[in-house]
């Protein structure tokens, strides 16, 4: 592969990156509210949390873990649920943190430990989240194998009306690298755009963390009836 081809290969990888964290979702509902209510650092710390998530995921699939779990629908189903709960759990702290207007932009004695928060709920959140789990058992399995993968048929709902738009070929470690230095460049702006906003509009972090937790249980809701109906139905 020549150099040029490698680097064309990692800027696809970016928008795939890109493509897949970017849409609203739990994960950028956690950032967002890490974002306004502690300020830059602790929305990247928190998307670090999602990113190191990924690479588990991604370790595990090489160790053929991930794979087992497409056959354990019962496992998939108890996984979900739990990531159910737990954004049910965040959204009622979430909601809670709104109603005090609490944030802080300095770094105080807490700041580290509100940092540490922040990176293990998103992790912990990562690892229970079926969109995640989904990427990984199906595209991301095969992203270092050779064949083709339609990078945009992936965006949600917008998603349908692009596909066939942008397929590229994997098996490229390349590919690989573009895809986390895309989620790298997202956890990097969007806290950094939610902070800038948050520092000219004095309601928007409490507003933000509103969202966030409306978000969150939404999705909880959602997935815990997901695994419900998977449970009993088995």
């Amino acid at each position: 592969m020549s150099v040029a081809t490698a680097a064309g290969t990692f800027g696809v990888g970016v928008v795939f990156g890109l493509a897949l964290a970017a849409p609203p979702g739990p994960m950028n509902a956690v950032i967002a509210e890490e974002s306004v209510l502690r300020g830059w650092l602790a929305g990247f710390t928190a998307g670090l949390g999602a990113m190191t998530a990924d690479a588990v995921f991604f370790a595990l699939s090489l160790a053929g873990v991930v794979a087992f779990l497409q056959g354990a629908e019962t496992l998939r189903a108890a996984m979900v649920g739990a990531g159910g709960l737990l954004m049910l759990y965040f959204a009622v702290g979430a909601l809670g943190e709104a109603r005090a207007g609490f944030r802080s932009e300095d770094a105080g004695p807490d700041a580290d430990d509100a940092d540490a928060r922040g990176f293990t709920k998103a992790f912990v959140l990562a690892l229970t989240n079926p969109y995640q789990i989904l990427f990984w058992l199906t595209v991301g399995v095969g992203l270092l194998e050779p064949g083709t993968v339609d990078i945009l048929s992936y965006l949600p709902v917008v998603g349908e009306g692009l596909t066939g738009a942008l397929v590229v070929r994997t098996g490229s470690p390349a590919l690989l690298g573009g895809l986390f230095g895309g989620i790298v460049v997202w956890i990097t702006g969007f806290p950094a755009t939610l902070v800038s906003v948050g520092r000219r509009v004095d309601a928007f972090a409490p507003a933000t963390a509103v969202a966030s937790a409306l978000v969150l249980a939404g999705f909880g809701v959602t997935f815990c009836w997901t695994a419900a109906r998977t449970l009993v139905g088995l």
